[in-house]
């Protein structure tokens, strides 16, 4: 399969999908952010607290939790003093080695995930549910192997 000539890449399918793709997912952001409001989170905060959630007792470094975000946040710990001042997250010194800190999220901060899940389930199913079970699973295969090509890079 040839490539399309850099200079003509701002004109066909691949644009035309590309900007689809930003648009959609400044939508589906600004939407999740006007969720996540009242509950006093942030999008990354969200995704940290999502990160956690099936993490267990045994929580989480800073190091893991930026490992294992979708975005990068340039400042984890940061991000972390806020969530444990929210009472949503709790750290500890791991023994015994006292410079290791884990993260782990609270009930609170369960409780919150757990609340905010269906206003998402309501948001995924507004925005995504018009399309059916196999459009949304050709989309996400699409989505897959995309994102796999754009790994290489």
């Amino acid at each position: 399969m040839e490539l399309a000539k850099p200079e003509s890449r701002t004109h066909g399918s691949e644009h035309d999908v590309f900007l689809g793709i930003l648009r959609m997912a400044e939508v589906l952001s600004r939407a999740l952010s006007k969720i996540l409001q009242p509950f006093r989170l942030t999008l990354s905060q969200y995704n940290v607290l999502q990160t956690l959630r099936h993490t267990g007792s045994e929580g989480l470094t800073c190091g893991e939790v930026s490992e294992r975000l979708s975005t990068r946040d340039s400042d984890i710990t940061r991000l972390l003093d806020r969530l444990e001042l929210l009472g949503f997250v709790a750290r500890r010194r791991e023994r015994p080695d006292r410079r290791v800190v884990r993260t782990q999220i609270t009930e609170e901060g369960t409780g919150v995930l757990n609340a905010v899940d269906k206003l998402v389930g309501e948001l995924q199913l507004r925005h995504l549910g018009h399309l059916g079970p196999k459009k949304l699973g050709a989309f996400s295969a699409l989505l897959k192997s995309a994102a796999v090509s754009g790994l290489a890079e």
